[in-house]
């Protein structure tokens, strides 16, 4: 483990300051954001420092906040929108599938579409319903979305930072139960080779698994847990959408395994587009067949029964001893 000197909201906040500071179309909407600076306090001192024309609190309609800010970018802002949690955004997929994902392609791409959504998503913080779902498969499967999904306070800083920079809506989400969190696993500090691309967080040899989010910290966990007997290597896949595929085949061609790790659902989830990845295009390489290791394919449950939910440590060493044995 290692200590930060900033935690990933505080790392957030940062990043939306200096935006803010060095670019006067930045301006940021959302539900409480303000006053309170948002349910995880990310937005924190940006309304007194920055002025509420340009940190505006919305009413509680996730179609209206969506539906503003895409006007806001239309009219030459570069709007940055809060969603409170994961499972509230679904008032506001119209907006974002029928409007803004297509805009630009509607006026051939000679406009900018200057957008990003931030969400606040996954479980591990014992909330109610509608606050611990994963929900990425579905912005991922939405062309014209690019989909950024960070797993430490320095890439999310960064990735906010180029998404701010694209011209394209971003669905930017945040993990929630790393908001918090000030020690994290010791990561490989090399860079990626791309903004969009992604990052081996652990090099290793007798295996290659991939995961995103929060989950990259029980992955570490249960990497250190099976060093020396088994090897692993770890890439944190950061971007969704596009996704980052050469890496993993990378990966793959030289360690002949591969396990994918999420905390969303498994049916239909975005692990099983980075197996079919490899299938079409590294299967050669393989020693063993593939796994994904995710939730079911139930609702999220209540708090008292979400460990058993989601992905833990245990099952990630099981799956690799399985897989290496």
């Amino acid at each position: 483990m290692i200590d930060r000197t900033s935690s990933l909201a505080e790392s957030l906040n940062g990043a939306l300051s200096e935006l803010m500071e060095n670019d006067e179309s930045v301006v940021l909407i959302g539900q409480d954001i303000g006053r309170l600076g948002g349910v995880f306090r990310v937005t924190k001192g940006l309304q007194k420092r920055f002025g509420p024309d340009r940190v505006r609190d919305a009413v509680l309609a996730e179609s209206s906040i969506v539906g503003q800010a895409i006007g806001m970018s239309l009219s030459g802002l570069k709007p940055v929108c809060e969603i409170q949690f994961e499972g509230f955004i679904y008032p506001g997929m119209n907006q974002i599938v029928t409007q803004a994902a297509r805009i630009k392609s509607r006026w051939n791409d000679d406009i900018a579409l200057n957008l990003v959504i931030r969400v606040p998503v996954g479980g591990g913080i014992r909330a109610v319903e509608h606050h611990s779902e994963s929900n990425e498969a579905y912005f991922a499967h939405t062309p014209g979305l690019h989909v950024a999904f960070p797993s430490c306070p320095d890439d999310a800083s960064a990735m906010l930072k180029y998404s701010c920079s694209l011209g394209s809506p971003v669905i930017f989400y945040e993990p929630k139960r790393l908001y918090f969190l000030r020690k994290q696993h010791s990561r490989d500090p090399s860079e990626p080779r791309s903004p969009v691309s992604a990052r081996v967080v652990r090099h290793g040899r007798d295996i290659t698994v991939v995961g995103w989010g929060a989950v990259l910290e029980e992955v570490l966990e249960a990497a250190e847990q099976l060093a020396p007997a088994v090897d692993v290597e770890v890439i944190d896949l950061r971007w969704i959408a596009p996704m980052d595929t050469e890496t993993v085949l990378d990966s793959v061609a030289r360690t002949h395994r591969l396990l994918v790790v999420h905390e969303a659902v498994g049916f239909a989830g975005v692990g099983a587009e980075v197996v079919a990845s490899v299938a079409e295009h590294g299967s050669e390489h393989l020693r063993s067949p593939m796994r994904r290791l995710a939730a079911p394919r139930r609702l999220y449950p209540p708090a008292d029964y979400e460990k058993h939910y989601l992905v833990g440590v245990s099952d990630v060493v099981a799956a690799v001893k399985e897989m290496c044995g």
